[in-house]
């Protein structure tokens, strides 16, 4: 056989890409190694999920029981049924709190992503010649986490006079390094310069080619920001610039029920099981969004 191949390529009837094709492809057998092991790791990924849900519905017996389970045997929904009864005991009613969780994380989302993309747009799209400079800093305050920003941020309210209301929740949402790098690789890689260009030729001023052409070309990346915002703003608990508890979110509220130790174990399972309803729903919506975001971003490793 082997000798019967050289002839074909001596004579250029055998295709030897076909042959190296063939022999770099993997075996079903390997296929399914990997196979399996993809979703070895995809369901020790979600095994704190179901646990959580599972424990939310164990009563106090088997939460306390050691070895701990995993799934329950006797379900119960007390957990969830008792919430009413002791957020009712709260200061300030409960339905102060979800307004105050869902105003700050629209508002600070939509700014998020509207900041983004317009930052974005100028470093991806303009002709400022300093833009790569500012870029490279907006790049060097990815190394920078909120913890260390905490002290010059108080500093910074103080002087706006703005502690103690609303704003200190949004403002430090609206800024983002990642959201701009994120949005400026994804223009960079998708949206073409001559599609603008022509925009421009045809009278078509920066506001108009914003908001009818680039947002709408970068749907699948403000999608993705707007999981990961989503995300941090619904999770936003007590900050130290909140002192009025009518001011104060959902989580708060939370961790009040959480702060009742092991007796109160099963409810603060049931809180928190409640509280991942909404990112969960937002990321089924644009999970997709996000795959081909981090794709054409050049993230994807």
């Amino acid at each position: 056989m082997k000798k019967f191949r050289d002839k074909l390529r001596k004579f250029k009837l055998f295709d030897t890409r076909e042959l190296q094709y063939k022999r770099y492809t993997r075996s079903k057998a390997v296929t399914t190694i990997f196979v399996i092991l993809l979703l070895g790791f995809g369901l020790i990924s979600v095994l704190p999920l179901i646990y959580s849900v599972s424990t939310s519905f164990k009563p106090l017996d088997e939460i306390l029981i050691f070895p701990p389970k995993f799934f329950v045997k006797r379900p119960t929904i007390s957990n969830y049924t008792l919430l009413p009864s002791l957020l009712s005991k709260l200061q300030v009613p409960l339905s102060r709190y979800v307004f105050n969780s869902i105003f700050i994380t629209i508002v600070g989302t939509v700014l998020h992503i509207l900041c983004a993309a317009a930052a974005a747009f100028f470093f991806s799209k303009s002709k400022y010649k300093w833009r790569t400079v500012v870029f490279l800093i907006v790049q060097f305050a990815l190394l920078y986490n909120g913890t260390t920003l905490f002290v010059p941020q108080y500093i910074i309210f103080s002087k706006m006079g703005i502690i103690d209301t609303y704003w200190v929740y949004i403002l430090p949402a609206i800024p983002s390094a990642m959201g701009v790098f994120l949005m400026k690789q994804y223009m960079d890689a998708s949206v073409p310069d001559a599609l603008l260009e022509a925009a421009r030729i045809d009278g078509a001023g920066y506001p108009l080619i914003f908001w009818k052409i680039l947002m709408p070309m970068v749907k699948p990346c403000w999608l993705t920001l707007l999981l990961f915002s989503f995300s941090g703003m619904w999770a936003t608990g007590t900050v130290s610039t909140i002192f009025t508890e009518s001011l104060k979110t959902l989580p708060s509220a939370m961790s009040q029920i959480t702060a009742g130790g092991i007796a109160r174990a099963g409810n603060a399972m049931a809180t928190t099981v409640i509280m991942m309803i909404p990112p969960i729903i937002v990321y089924l919506i644009s999970q997709s969004n996000v795959m081909e975001t981090m794709s054409n971003s050049g993230m994807k490793d």
